[in-house]
């Protein structure tokens, strides 16, 4: 198994660390030469409109957009599923390229500026019964689902954070930053 993270911008070190921490050797991913033998794809968290547009000049769009869910398992944590989804609500058209791959519609900053930053445990029951520490820096909010995505964690408000749509995987808060694996290994197995 091949896995990559995308490495253009954002907390794409912290997934790399994660990942060998578990037994995985990811490719740092920059350009589309680097998809070819790739599995799986981790797009981390960052400034989204930074990533899309790092995706447009680098010329990954297509070959994500021709790939993802199919042949590649794709997961995208934070800003990574702001640009697998199909809408971003409070972007202004043409604002920010992106995947548009999963059947959701995001809100950017959904819960205010950095300070506004907060953790809480989450429960996440394809991942067990034990809470997943739930970090959200500047996170987006998943608003809504289509009838093919499968809501996998809410917010005690009942705000969705994490979702599924077959092979691919968003979460608006970072695994990567805490010191449980699960949601990497979950990712692994799709």
């Amino acid at each position: 198994m091949n896995i990559g993270v995308l490495a253009l911008q954002g907390d794409f070190r912290e997934h790399i660390e994660m990942l060998r921490r578990i037994g995985v050797k990811p490719v740092e991913v920059r350009l589309p030469k680097h998809l070819e033998t790739l599995d799986r794809l981790i797009i981390p968290g960052g400034e989204s409109t930074a990533i899309g547009r790092l995706l447009a000049i680098y010329n990954l769009v297509a070959p994500l957009r021709a790939r993802a869910g199919r042949d590649l398992v794709v997961w995208g944590t934070c800003a990574g599923a702001i640009l697998l989804a199909r809408t971003v609500l409070d972007m202004k058209q043409g604002g920010q390229p992106g995947l548009e791959v999963m059947d959701m519609a995001v809100r950017r900053n959904a819960y205010g500026s950095q300070l506004d930053s907060f953790e809480l445990p989450l429960d996440m029951p394809v991942l067990g019964e034990a809470p997943l520490p739930g970090v959200f820096i500047r996170a987006p909010q998943i608003e809504s689902v289509g009838p093919a995505v499968r809501v996998l964690a809410r917010l005690p408000s009942g705000a969705v954070v994490a979702a599924q749509q077959g092979r691919m995987l968003a979460t608006t808060f970072h695994p990567e930053l805490t010191g449980d694996d699960r949601v990497h290994r979950y990712f692994l197995e799709l």
